[in-house]
């Protein structure tokens, strides 16, 4: 089947994912960009659980601080190797994610996980790792986060 770059391009910016994969994804589905999407969604939950076991010891602290300079966060994102944590998306994601907890305030790792990501209501920040790990191709974690908020212990 013969793929519209147009389309091609489209997926790819969408997603950031490979553009082998966004071509192999929209083959899949039949030219159709959003089966597209939840294949690519379906193989990034696999390839997460592929994996899940390897060593994730590189990696960058991601930093927000909030516009009232009265809430901060740190996010330590993991990866396998200093080339990926040295990415630019890579280093916003973790820029992201730490926005997310100054924001949402979850106890823990495993709550963020679930929390809905508050740029997209349709995705969780779990489903932000699936999708970081299928772009990057190395396993990806959030190791720990910390919060602070003036004023509190």
């Amino acid at each position: 089947m013969s793929i519209d770059l147009t389309l091609l391009k489209t997926l790819r910016e969408q997603t950031g994912v490979s553009f082998s994969v966004c071509k192999k994804a929209l083959e899949d589905a039949g030219g159709d960009i959003e089966k597209a999407k939840k294949l690519l969604t379906k193989w990034g939950e696999k390839k997460a659980a592929d994996k899940a076991e390897r060593v994730a010891d590189q990696g960058v602290i991601g930093s927000y601080i909030h516009h009232t300079k009265r809430v901060a966060a740190l996010v330590e994102l993991r990866t396998e190797t200093d080339f990926v944590a040295k990415n630019d998306e890579f280093q916003k994601l973790a820029q992201e994610i730490a926005m997310q907890v100054a924001t949402m305030n979850p106890e823990n790792v495993e709550e963020l996980l679930k929390q809905e990501y508050i740029r997209d209501a349709s995705k969780s920040i779990g489903d932000l790792l699936k999708d970081a790990i299928l772009k990057f191709g190395e396993n990806t974690k959030i190791h720990r986060i910390t919060r602070w908020e003036l004023g509190r212990e």
